[in-house]
């Protein structure tokens, strides 16, 4: 036998296109087969337990939920930048500042107008548009973002569902520049003030200290919450309870937690039904929170009356300035504490201009935060909360598709706050995944469920009861 001849064409094979291309191929399908394993994440800091899955447990994909959260922090840069376009510039005519007609849809694209307290549009962008972040930009945080970003630190830092009064005066007193300019206003500088003077939350909300607790502060810092525990708003509230109650109190607070069951309730809406289904009905289900005898809920079922009307939206959100800051209806009395920009920061007209994007967004991202942006007062919230909300339910994909783009992923949590690692500059990768171990906690600590690592989802008990008024 001629083993030398044997031995070349043995080398020949193995030096073979075909044979190098096979064994390429063979081993990067044994790397994509191991892939999936190697790409669960897990918190080191936390020992994950065995458990049962019971036949009434929801089930939800951790591998989603990391993408929905990417989602929810894209997609409320958009709408929290676009929004501080027209922010102030429309609060109505009455008490000294006066910003004339409210915008209508046929604004959008055109110049922006001053706010009232500027000479100048704004600088964000010369019309009324989008404001966008290309790929090798970074977003800025914002009071709209930067505080929840402050909560969730907090959250992960001390391993904790639930935050006490003083973990909480510590993260603000750390992370919140304690001089102007610090991003704060009305409610939440306040809050600061008192912090220093040594007070704890819920105390920063106590009326008698301060006097801005109605202020829309607490929509601004809370809502993510809702999403800590997916599908079981009755947790999230209790999550939230203290965050909200650091700066608002009475009505304000309730409308903040209306947020937060939506916010949570976004896990359980039936995904085969439309986006707008899903979001009238998770609003229904927040509203049942609220008291009968509340403005709030007052507010919610005369916006939702002159929508089912047919009303166009820019009709309905004149009338609410009328109903609610002209004529002081439904127990709403702002207007007569004569307040600077007579309350145009106050929870609860924004919380009326915010349901006017609600319900005629219809659950489209783009059109939700194009009537909020202008809808006028503190434009800015509105924007966020529902670009958060509908950017968590579409996630990162479904807001490229809807702009045809990608976006920067770079967040800055310095250009309004201080005191984080790398210089400030974090990613939403890494946000989520900060977001996806803090629901591994309140799943297996707190709602008696399961983290299955094996096959990277949730197992999530059902409420025990319904949403009830407060």
């Amino acid at each position: 036998m001629n083993y030398l001849l044997i031995f070349r064409q043995m080398i020949k094979l193995y030096l073979s296109p075909i044979f190098i291309f096979t064994l390429l191929f063979s081993c990067q399908s044994k790397k994509t087969d191991e892939l999936p394993k190697e790409s669960v994440i897990s918190n080191p800091k936390m020992e994950y337990k065995a458990y049962e899955k019971k036949a009434t447990d929801m089930v939800i994909s951790r591998e989603k939920y990391f993408d929905q959260l990417y989602g929810f922090w894209l997609g409320q840069c958009i709408a929290n930048w676009t929004g501080l376009v027209t922010e102030m510039d429309k609060v109505g005519n009455i008490g000294d500042l006066k910003s004339g007609d409210f915008y209508g849809p046929d604004d959008w694209g055109k110049p922006d107008l001053p706010n009232i307290w500027s000479e100048n549009p704004s600088d964000l962008s010369p019309t009324i548009d989008f404001v966008l972040r290309g790929e090798n930009e970074v977003w800025g945080a914002d009071d709209d973002t930067d505080i929840e970003y402050i909560y969730q630190h907090l959250l992960k830092t001390h391993q904790t569902s639930l935050l006490t009064g003083a973990q909480i005066r510590e993260g603000w007193l750390k992370h919140i520049k304690l001089e102007e300019e610090n991003y704060l206003w009305v409610s939440n500088q306040k809050v600061l003030d008192l912090m220093k003077e040594g007070v704890i939350p819920p105390a920063t909300s106590d009326p008698d200290k301060n006097e801005h607790y109605e202020m829309i502060d607490a929509q601004l810092t809370t809502e993510i919450f809702g999403f800590y525990a997916p599908a079981r708003p009755d947790f999230a509230l209790e999550m939230a309870s203290l965050p909200i109650r650091t700066s608002a109190g009475g009505e304000a607070a309730w409308i903040a937690e209306f947020y937060v069951i939506m916010y949570s309730l976004a896990s359980k809406a039936d995904v085969g039904l439309p986006m707008k289904e899903r979001m009238e009905w998770m609003a229904e289900e927040a509203r049942k929170r609220l008291p009968e005898d509340s403005y709030a809920a007052k507010m919610y079922e005369y916006v939702k009356g002159k929508y089912e009307e047919g009303l166009p939206w820019a009709q309905t959100r004149d009338s609410v300035y009328v109903r609610y800051q002209v004529e002081q209806m439904d127990g709403y009395d702002i207007t007569s504490q004569n307040l600077p920009c007579n309350g145009c920061f106050a929870a609860g007209i924004n919380y009326a201009a915010s349901l006017v994007s609600l319900f005629y967004g219809e659950g489209d991202f783009k059109e939700t935060v194009k009537i909020g942006t202008l809808a006028g007062w503190d434009s800015d919230n509105p924007t966020a909360t529902w670009g958060g909300l509908i950017g968590f339910m579409i996630g990162k994909e479904g807001i490229e598709k809807a702009f045809n783009s990608r976006f920067s992923n770079k967040f800055n949590i310095h250009r309004t706050r201080q005191n984080f690692p790398g210089n400030g500059i974090d990613n939403f990768e890494q946000i989520a995944e900060d977001g996806v171990f803090i629901v591994d906690r309140v799943v297996q600590e707190n709602l008696g469920g399961g983290v299955d690592l094996e096959n990277n989802v949730w197992y999530i008990p059902e409420m025990s009861t319904e949403i009830r008024p407060l």
